[in-house]
């Protein structure tokens, strides 16, 4: 049997809050499953160690992304043509998208499981692909998602980065995806003053190569705990993931890395500043902070000037002991 699984969200954790899901469908019938998703997702790197995926194939799609050979009615047929020479059995499409409807009985795909078409209300990025797995495979997914690493990546990423038990290894995302999420350098710099006038400890600074990621970057390494820091920008994610898996906590605006380090089943606090608080708390091994005077966040919360230091702090006192 060959089945394909369409996660077209471009995120990283998107891509991760969607594991179990996928992971559960792999089991339902026993054998590995191929995904359709985007490249921006890497998915390539993050499941790369997951026996439970055949074959990734990188949907080119996107008004902004170049090469988009699947955009269009043009690629449309193309998608089609590409999906129809692996003869898949069953398709299960996370979005209501008549388009992808349409691309599936194009390609001959006779079994085809789907959000209500049309219907994009009452999506929730959680809820949705459980009730369409409860319903269409009467099976409940309540697991974490987990990210699958080998071995000798965990050992190498150790002896390469000097990573030692007898300190605490603590990664910070400082990264994210707008403006609104990006915690200020200070709020940082503060937290790791605290948290080394406690502990001996390490940490890991995980960022992207945004302007304004940089120069979060750049304050943070100029401050006088630059000894303390390892910045991690210019290695490859699937590197990164070896780093994080040694590590005993992570700290990270809601990010890439706030999903990452939970997948890898690192207890992980999430800094939320502008978001909707299920990207920072689907996770049972997540630990979310919101702005100061605020009870919910979601993406006019405005909240990242707001993130107490030391209310971080507690909870990672409180975690660690």
């Amino acid at each position: 049997m060959k089945i394909l699984i369409v996660q077209n969200k471009m995120g990283i954790g998107d891509m991760v809050i969607y594991l179990p899901f996928i992971n559960a469908i792999s089991k339902k019938f026993n054998t590995p499953v191929n995904i359709l998703v985007k490249e921006s997702s890497k998915a390539e790197k993050i499941l790369k160690d997951d026996k439970s995926i055949d074959k990734i194939i990188i949907l080119k799609q996107g008004n902004k992304q170049k090469n988009a050979e699947h955009q269009g009615f043009k690629g449309f047929f193309k998608l089609v043509r590409e999906l129809k020479e692996y003869k898949f059995d069953k398709i299960f499409i996370f979005n209501s998208s008549l388009r992808f409807n349409l691309i599936a009985k194009f390609a001959g795909i006779k079994n085809v499981y789907q959000y209500p078409l049309f219907d994009k209300k009452e999506q929730n990025i959680i809820d949705a692909p459980k009730k369409l797995l409860k319903k269409k495979l009467n099976i409940d997914i309540q697991e974490n998602p987990k990210i699958f690493l080998n071995e000798k990546s965990i050992f190498e990423a150790k002896l390469k980065f000097r990573i030692k038990n007898d300190e605490k290894n603590i990664l910070l995302g400082i990264g994210g995806s707008g403006p609104t999420k990006r915690i200020p350098a200070k709020t940082f710099i503060e937290l790791i003053r605290l948290t080394s006038n406690t502990l001996r400890c390490k940490f890991f600074l995980a960022t992207g190569k945004n302007q304004d990621e940089q120069e979060i970057l750049k304050e943070i390494l100029n401050s006088e705990f630059k000894d303390k820091c390892i910045p991690l920008d210019d290695l490859d994610i699937y590197e990164i993931l070896g780093i994080i898996k040694n590590c005993d906590i992570s700290i990270c605006n809601d990010s890439s890395f706030s999903h990452l380090s939970s997948g890898l089943g690192i207890k992980t606090i999430v800094l939320m500043a502008d978001t909707p608080l299920v990207y920072g708390s689907y996770n049972t091994l997540m630990y979310p902070i919101l702005p100061d005077g605020e009870s919910f966040v979601t993406h006019n919360t405005l909240g990242k000037d707001k993130i107490n230091p030391i209310k971080i702090f507690n909870q990672l006192k409180q975690i660690l002991n």
